[in-house]
């Protein structure tokens, strides 16, 4: 079957529905999260518009609850699922397009969500089309599963596999090519300062990120009984700086404001933090205790994204480097400074002596360290035959003899006993999830339709 040719003749029907799930905001919207509506109403919209196309064109459909969907063809025990998601990070600033309308340019589709993970999700579910319309029999049930929270924890799919059967074997369409084997841990950080605030803190307030799996893209800081002379440090500090920096005087206080580069909290040291460079200026210039020590604590542990600081950091041959990412900061005059970091661990890391010596460190810090959640590392042997028949349908395609890849993102692949992430990302294209001007390339969007749909038949053909 030459499904880069059945793929290539529906281009511009994947192009329409794809723009019209990009048009839909499906971001996480916590302030009206109902029973109908458990992520807000944009991820349930995502989520229902799907399952209903699917509907429409034949397949079986199930909503669970709206926090996830599953869409079905083929017969058997054995599952073979796909895991999409449909909610996406905010948008964020500065877009050249509009991030929630889906703008066709170059032979590039603009969008929030375009690469990750809609337009991949898109590609899936054309690819499950023209297998459903080649009528090839399929000894296994597929189910693309469908979740709308993938972006702030997962708890769309453990709602899920409460109440359904979890696949034998899968695929998460929602990262690189070759395919990802091995997932970095992935641990929520909580610092929260302890030292007393008194009524003179120079640092007023200190606001910087949305998400803690986004570096941060601008910061604020509100100060107030600061030297006569700080604006001119400020000129100086920031005469070469390649981004928006501006100094603002309103009567007693000053307001100092930074822009970044926002990146994926996988790949930290892609992006520039906001709220580090702000920090680092200040802790030159700001006195009193609390001020002092909490830019200063943010200046000295992640100006460097590896954890080196505090201890944390460790590499591996199969994963790489540990990251941390500080993505949400903030300081007020009643909590004093709380920063929450997303930390991405390599799959042979001592997680308990790493952080019984980060709290070792700490001691010299008037901070203290939660962790709030942490997803173990995720490990497939590269000469697992489900690996090899992954591999084999993609160098069919390219030609190209990668070998498998590893990641410090986090995606659905995790949650299986036996998944791995398995594109749409190729080789050579420049990783833009999370940032602004998000896009994906048709073509290879395309011919990831067609990887997936010779890949299905591959793993759950008779």
């Amino acid at each position: 079957m030459d499904f880069l040719t059945l793929a290539e003749a529906q281009k511009e029907a994947l192009i329409q529905d794809l723009r019209q799930l990009i048009q839909i905001e499906s971001v996480l919207d916590e302030e009206h999260q109902s029973d109908e509506a458990p992520f807000g109403e944009g991820p349930k919209r995502a989520l229902l518009w799907l399952l209903s196309k699917a509907e429409q064109d034949g397949f079986k459909v199930k909503n669970v609850d709206h926090y996830a969907g599953h869409i079905e063809m083929g017969e058997g025990e054995e599952i073979l699922g796909i895991l999409c998601h449909v909610d996406v990070v905010p948008a964020g600033n500065d877009w050249t397009y509009p991030p929630f309308q889906g703008v066709l340019k170059d032979g590039k589709l603009y969008g929030r969500g375009s690469i990750d993970d809609k337009g991949p999700t898109m590609a899936a579910y054309y690819a499950m089309k023209m297998v459903k319309e080649s009528g090839i029999p399929l000894s296994k049930k597929v189910r693309m599963i469908i979740g709308t929270d993938e972006e702030s924890g997962f708890r769309c799919v453990e709602h899920y596999f409460q109440k359904e059967a979890m696949p034998d074997i899968g695929f998460a369409p929602d990262a690189d090519f070759p395919l990802i084997n091995a997932e970095k841990g992935i641990a929520l950080l909580q610092f929260s300062q302890t030292d007393p605030l008194s009524s003179e803190e120079q640092l007023i307030s200190f606001q910087a990120g949305n998400r803690h799996n986004m570096v941060p893209d601008f910061a604020k800081a509100v100060v107030k009984n600061v030297s006569e002379d700080l604006e001119v440090q400020f000129n100086k500090w920031f005469k070469e700086y390649d981004r928006e920096a501006t100094f603002t005087c309103e009567g007693e206080r000053v307001i100092i404001t930074v822009s970044g580069k926002s990146a994926h909290a996988m790949e930290p040291e892609k992006g520039k933090n906001a709220a580090v460079v702000l920090a680092q200026f200040l802790s030159h210039h700001l006195t009193t205790d609390a001020s002092k020590a909490f830019v200063t604590f943010i200046a000295d542990v992640f100006g460097d994204v590896y954890g080196n600081a505090l201890g944390l950091d460790y590499a591996d041959e199969v994963s790489g480097p540990t990251t941390l990412n500080a993505g949400v900061v903030s300081f007020d005059s009643q909590n004093g400074g709380n920063i929450l970091v997303s930390m991405r661990y390599s799959v042979t890391y001592p997680y308990e002596e790493k952080m019984k010596k980060a709290s070792e460190h700490l001691l010299k810090y008037p901070f203290s360290l939660h962790v709030l959640s942490n997803s173990m590392p995720h490990y497939i042997p590269e000469e697992d035959e489900f690996i090899q028949t992954l591999l084999r349908v993609y160098r069919r395609y390219t030609g190209d003899d990668r070998k498998p890849l590893s990641t410090g993102g986090g995606t659905y692949a995790r949650v299986l006993k036996k998944g791995v992430a398995f594109g749409s990302l190729f080789p050579g294209e420049p990783d833009v999830a999370h940032q602004k001007d998000e896009y994906v390339v048709i073509d290879n969007l395309v011919k990831a339709a067609a990887i997936y749909a010779e890949s299905i038949v591959e793993l759950a053909a008779k």
